[in-house]
Protein backbone atom coordinates (compact mmCIF):
# COMPACT_ATOMS: atom_id res chain seq x y z
CA UNK A 1 0.00 0.00 0.00
CA UNK A 2 2.83 2.19 1.15
CA UNK A 3 4.87 1.47 -2.11
CA UNK A 4 1.34 2.06 -4.25
CA UNK A 5 0.77 5.61 -2.60
CA UNK A 6 4.71 6.36 -3.60
CA UNK A 7 4.66 5.41 -6.72
CA UNK A 8 1.80 7.37 -7.39
CA UNK A 9 3.71 10.78 -5.43
CA UNK A 10 6.58 9.79 -7.75
CA UNK A 11 4.51 9.63 -11.37
CA UNK A 12 2.45 13.07 -10.09
CA UNK A 13 6.16 14.78 -9.23
CA UNK A 14 7.59 13.51 -12.86
CA UNK A 15 4.29 15.12 -14.58
CA UNK A 16 4.57 18.26 -12.46
CA UNK A 17 8.40 18.65 -13.65
CA UNK A 18 7.67 17.43 -17.02
CA UNK A 19 5.23 20.23 -17.44
CA UNK A 20 7.09 22.73 -16.03
CA UNK A 21 10.08 22.12 -18.43
CA UNK A 22 7.85 21.72 -21.03
CA UNK A 23 5.71 25.41 -20.32
CA UNK A 24 7.52 28.68 -20.90
CA UNK A 25 5.65 32.36 -21.48
CA UNK A 26 6.61 35.10 -23.47
CA UNK A 27 5.81 38.57 -21.85
CA UNK A 28 4.51 41.67 -23.44
CA UNK A 29 7.79 43.07 -23.81
CA UNK A 30 9.73 39.59 -25.52
CA UNK A 31 10.27 38.33 -28.84
CA UNK A 32 11.26 34.73 -28.81
CA UNK A 33 11.97 31.76 -30.77
CA UNK A 34 11.99 28.20 -30.55
CA UNK A 35 14.69 26.02 -31.56
CA UNK A 36 14.85 21.81 -31.88
CA UNK A 37 18.92 20.62 -32.00
CA UNK A 38 20.25 24.20 -32.88
CA UNK A 39 17.91 24.75 -35.65
CA UNK A 40 14.41 26.90 -35.29
CA UNK A 41 11.20 25.13 -35.54
CA UNK A 42 9.11 27.88 -34.68
CA UNK A 43 8.93 32.00 -33.80
CA UNK A 44 6.48 35.07 -33.69
CA UNK A 45 4.33 34.09 -30.36
CA UNK A 46 2.67 36.17 -29.10
CA UNK A 47 2.25 37.25 -25.41
CA UNK A 48 1.33 34.68 -22.55
CA UNK A 49 2.02 30.26 -21.85
CA UNK A 50 3.49 28.17 -24.19
CA UNK A 51 5.09 24.52 -24.52
CA UNK A 52 7.88 22.93 -25.89
CA UNK A 53 9.55 19.77 -25.92
CA UNK A 54 11.55 19.03 -22.72
CA UNK A 55 15.36 18.79 -23.24
CA UNK A 56 14.66 18.45 -26.94
CA UNK A 57 13.37 22.06 -27.39
CA UNK A 58 14.70 25.14 -26.31
CA UNK A 59 13.31 28.68 -26.20
CA UNK A 60 15.51 31.89 -26.74
CA UNK A 61 14.23 35.04 -26.02
CA UNK A 62 14.81 38.75 -26.83
CA UNK A 63 13.57 42.09 -25.83
CA UNK A 64 11.10 44.16 -27.84
CA UNK A 65 11.95 47.56 -25.66
CA UNK A 66 14.02 50.44 -27.37
CA UNK A 67 17.71 50.49 -26.50
CA UNK A 68 20.21 52.55 -27.14
CA UNK A 69 23.79 53.04 -28.29
CA UNK A 70 25.72 56.26 -27.12
CA UNK A 71 29.03 55.34 -28.57
CA UNK A 72 32.63 57.38 -28.48
CA UNK A 73 33.22 60.36 -31.66
CA UNK A 74 33.28 59.07 -34.80
CA UNK A 75 36.14 61.03 -36.86
CA UNK A 76 35.04 61.93 -40.17
CA UNK A 77 36.09 63.87 -43.73
CA UNK A 78 34.05 66.50 -44.79
CA UNK A 79 33.72 67.27 -48.75
CA UNK A 80 36.85 69.34 -48.75
CA UNK A 81 38.92 66.46 -46.52
CA UNK A 82 38.33 68.27 -43.64
CA UNK A 83 38.96 65.69 -40.79
CA UNK A 84 35.98 66.53 -38.26
CA UNK A 85 34.39 64.05 -35.15
CA UNK A 86 31.06 63.54 -34.72
CA UNK A 87 29.28 62.91 -31.44
CA UNK A 88 26.15 61.11 -31.96
CA UNK A 89 23.54 58.30 -30.01
CA UNK A 90 21.20 55.43 -31.93
CA UNK A 91 17.95 54.43 -30.68
CA UNK A 92 16.97 50.79 -31.73
CA UNK A 93 15.29 47.69 -31.07
CA UNK A 94 14.50 44.26 -32.14
CA UNK A 95 11.49 43.81 -34.67
CA UNK A 96 11.98 41.10 -36.49
CA UNK A 97 13.69 37.72 -34.02
CA UNK A 98 14.16 35.08 -37.05
CA UNK A 99 17.05 37.45 -39.06
CA UNK A 100 18.42 38.81 -35.43
CA UNK A 101 18.83 35.61 -34.54
CA UNK A 102 20.40 34.06 -37.72
CA UNK A 103 22.48 37.05 -38.76
CA UNK A 104 23.66 37.57 -34.94
CA UNK A 105 23.17 34.35 -33.28
CA UNK A 106 20.81 36.25 -30.83
CA UNK A 107 23.99 37.56 -29.52
CA UNK A 108 23.50 41.25 -28.36
CA UNK A 109 26.66 42.09 -28.12
CA UNK A 110 27.18 41.06 -31.90
CA UNK A 111 24.14 42.96 -32.96
CA UNK A 112 25.20 46.06 -31.16
CA UNK A 113 28.72 45.41 -33.08
CA UNK A 114 27.33 45.29 -36.11
CA UNK A 115 24.75 48.13 -35.87
CA UNK A 116 28.11 50.39 -34.49
CA UNK A 117 29.52 49.64 -38.06
CA UNK A 118 26.50 50.88 -39.79
CA UNK A 119 25.96 53.90 -38.03
CA UNK A 120 29.38 54.92 -38.70
CA UNK A 121 29.68 54.19 -42.51
CA UNK A 122 26.76 55.88 -43.03
CA UNK A 123 27.92 59.02 -40.83
CA UNK A 124 31.30 58.98 -43.10
CA UNK A 125 28.92 58.47 -45.91
CA UNK A 126 26.56 61.89 -45.75
CA UNK A 127 29.51 64.02 -44.19
CA UNK A 128 31.75 62.96 -47.18
CA UNK A 129 28.60 64.29 -49.56
CA UNK A 130 28.52 67.60 -47.34
CA UNK A 131 31.08 70.97 -47.10
CA UNK A 132 31.81 71.98 -43.42
CA UNK A 133 29.19 74.80 -43.50
CA UNK A 134 26.55 72.07 -44.52
CA UNK A 135 27.51 70.00 -41.91
CA UNK A 136 27.00 72.80 -39.23
CA UNK A 137 24.26 75.10 -40.52
CA UNK A 138 20.78 74.35 -40.30
CA UNK A 139 20.96 71.48 -42.67
CA UNK A 140 21.82 69.30 -39.92
CA UNK A 141 18.83 68.29 -39.97
CA UNK A 142 18.77 67.10 -43.51
CA UNK A 143 22.05 65.24 -42.65
CA UNK A 144 20.59 63.41 -39.68
CA UNK A 145 17.51 62.40 -41.66
CA UNK A 146 19.85 60.86 -44.52
CA UNK A 147 21.71 58.75 -42.01
CA UNK A 148 18.82 57.38 -40.32
CA UNK A 149 17.04 56.48 -43.84
CA UNK A 150 20.54 55.08 -44.80
CA UNK A 151 21.46 52.98 -41.36
CA UNK A 152 17.39 51.90 -41.22
CA UNK A 153 17.58 50.00 -44.83
CA UNK A 154 20.81 48.44 -43.92
CA UNK A 155 19.70 47.29 -40.65
CA UNK A 156 16.60 45.76 -42.05
CA UNK A 157 19.00 42.82 -42.99
CA UNK A 158 19.58 42.25 -38.77
CA UNK A 159 16.06 42.29 -37.71
CA UNK A 160 16.47 45.92 -36.32
CA UNK A 161 14.68 48.95 -36.53
CA UNK A 162 16.71 52.06 -35.99
CA UNK A 163 14.41 54.32 -34.07
CA UNK A 164 16.00 57.59 -33.90
CA UNK A 165 19.48 58.87 -34.82
CA UNK A 166 20.84 61.99 -33.68
CA UNK A 167 24.17 64.10 -34.30
CA UNK A 168 24.98 65.60 -30.54
CA UNK A 169 27.94 67.57 -31.18
CA UNK A 170 30.43 68.27 -34.55
CA UNK A 171 34.06 69.29 -33.53
CA UNK A 172 36.99 69.97 -35.52
CA UNK A 173 39.83 68.20 -35.20
CA UNK A 174 42.56 70.49 -32.96
CA UNK A 175 45.07 71.00 -36.05
CA UNK A 176 42.55 72.29 -38.63
CA UNK A 177 40.37 73.99 -35.62
CA UNK A 178 42.00 77.68 -35.52
CA UNK A 179 42.48 77.88 -39.50
CA UNK A 180 38.16 77.17 -40.22
CA UNK A 181 37.47 79.36 -37.50
CA UNK A 182 39.54 81.80 -38.62
CA UNK A 183 38.25 81.20 -41.95
CA UNK A 184 34.99 81.38 -40.48
CA UNK A 185 35.92 84.65 -38.70
CA UNK A 186 36.78 86.19 -42.40
CA UNK A 187 33.76 85.45 -44.01
CA UNK A 188 32.03 86.94 -41.18
CA UNK A 189 33.68 89.85 -41.30
CA UNK A 190 33.23 90.51 -45.06
CA UNK A 191 29.52 90.11 -44.77
CA UNK A 192 30.04 92.37 -41.80
CA UNK A 193 31.97 95.05 -44.55
CA UNK A 194 29.23 94.26 -47.12
CA UNK A 195 26.31 95.09 -44.45
CA UNK A 196 28.24 98.47 -43.08
CA UNK A 197 28.77 99.44 -46.91
CA UNK A 198 25.37 99.08 -47.71
CA UNK A 199 24.41 100.83 -44.85
CA UNK A 200 26.78 103.84 -45.91
CA UNK A 201 25.13 103.86 -48.68
CA UNK A 202 21.50 104.02 -47.78
CA UNK A 203 22.44 106.65 -45.44
CA UNK A 204 23.91 108.66 -47.94
CA UNK A 205 21.05 108.35 -50.24
CA UNK A 206 18.86 109.75 -47.65
CA UNK A 207 21.03 112.56 -46.77
CA UNK A 208 21.36 113.53 -50.30
CA UNK A 209 17.70 113.15 -50.62
CA UNK A 210 16.80 115.63 -47.44
CA UNK A 211 19.64 118.18 -48.56
CA UNK A 212 17.46 118.17 -52.52
CA UNK A 213 14.50 118.46 -50.41
CA UNK A 214 15.77 121.14 -48.21
CA UNK A 215 16.99 122.79 -51.12
CA UNK A 216 13.86 123.05 -53.05
CA UNK A 217 12.20 123.80 -49.83
CA UNK A 218 14.41 126.73 -49.31
CA UNK A 219 14.08 128.04 -52.80
CA UNK A 220 10.31 127.84 -52.77
CA UNK A 221 10.00 129.82 -49.90
CA UNK A 222 12.38 132.47 -51.03
CA UNK A 223 10.19 132.71 -54.27
CA UNK A 224 7.12 132.82 -52.53
CA UNK A 225 8.34 135.29 -50.19
CA UNK A 226 10.05 137.59 -52.74
CA UNK A 227 6.63 137.04 -54.55
CA UNK A 228 4.67 138.20 -51.23
CA UNK A 229 7.25 141.52 -51.05
CA UNK A 230 6.75 142.41 -54.39
CA UNK A 231 2.70 142.04 -54.20
CA UNK A 232 3.49 144.43 -50.85
CA UNK A 233 5.85 146.75 -51.90
CA UNK A 234 3.57 147.14 -55.45
CA UNK A 235 0.50 147.73 -52.75
CA UNK A 236 2.76 150.02 -50.86
CA UNK A 237 3.68 152.48 -54.06
CA UNK A 238 0.18 151.90 -54.85
CA UNK A 239 -1.36 153.26 -51.48
CA UNK A 240 1.33 156.44 -51.87
CA UNK A 241 0.56 156.76 -55.09
CA UNK A 242 -3.34 157.10 -54.28
CA UNK A 243 -2.58 159.10 -51.25
CA UNK A 244 -0.33 161.76 -53.62
CA UNK A 245 -3.13 162.38 -55.90
CA UNK A 246 -5.50 163.03 -53.35
CA UNK A 247 -3.49 165.83 -51.55
CA UNK A 248 0.10 166.20 -53.43
CA UNK A 249 0.60 168.72 -51.25
CA UNK A 250 0.17 167.07 -47.59
CA UNK A 251 2.10 164.10 -49.55
CA UNK A 252 4.68 165.71 -50.02
CA UNK A 253 4.74 167.65 -46.65
CA UNK A 254 4.82 164.47 -44.29
CA UNK A 255 7.80 163.09 -46.73
CA UNK A 256 9.82 166.42 -46.03
CA UNK A 257 8.90 165.45 -42.22
CA UNK A 258 10.40 162.30 -42.69
CA UNK A 259 13.23 163.71 -44.11
CA UNK A 260 13.75 166.00 -41.22
CA UNK A 261 13.38 163.29 -38.93
CA UNK A 262 16.01 161.00 -40.49
CA UNK A 263 18.43 163.74 -41.14
CA UNK A 264 18.66 165.54 -38.05
CA UNK A 265 17.31 163.48 -35.17
CA UNK A 266 20.02 162.34 -33.58
CA UNK A 267 22.78 164.70 -31.20
CA UNK A 268 25.21 166.22 -33.35
CA UNK A 269 23.54 165.91 -37.16
CA UNK A 270 25.18 168.54 -39.37
CA UNK A 271 23.80 169.27 -42.56
CA UNK A 272 25.28 172.08 -44.95
CA UNK A 273 22.96 173.21 -47.03
CA UNK A 274 22.18 176.54 -48.68
CA UNK A 275 18.93 178.07 -46.51
CA UNK A 276 17.24 178.54 -49.23
CA UNK A 277 17.55 175.61 -50.45
CA UNK A 278 14.17 173.47 -51.44
CA UNK A 279 14.89 170.70 -48.10
CA UNK A 280 14.19 173.78 -45.63
CA UNK A 281 10.88 174.51 -47.91
CA UNK A 282 8.23 174.10 -45.17
CA UNK A 283 10.78 174.70 -42.42
CA UNK A 284 10.59 178.29 -43.94
CA UNK A 285 7.06 178.71 -44.52
CA UNK A 286 5.27 177.95 -41.48
CA UNK A 287 2.18 178.35 -43.07
CA UNK A 288 2.90 175.14 -45.60
CA UNK A 289 2.30 177.24 -48.50
CA UNK A 290 4.12 178.26 -51.84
Amino acid sequence: MNNSRLSIIVIVGLVFIGLGMSAFTVGERELAIKLQVGKMVKASYEPGLHFKIPVIQTVRKFPSQILKIDDAPQRVFTLERTAMTVDFFVMWRIVDEVPFYTSTGGLHEVAMDRLREIIKNSIVTEFGKRTIQEAISVERVELMQDMLLNAAETAKGLGIEVVDFRVKQVEFIADVRNSVYNQMREERALVAAETRAEGREGSELIRSTADKNRTILLANAYRDGQIIRGQGDARAAEIYANAYNKDPEFYAFHRSIEAYRNSMGKAGDLLVLDPNNEFFRYLNQSSGKR
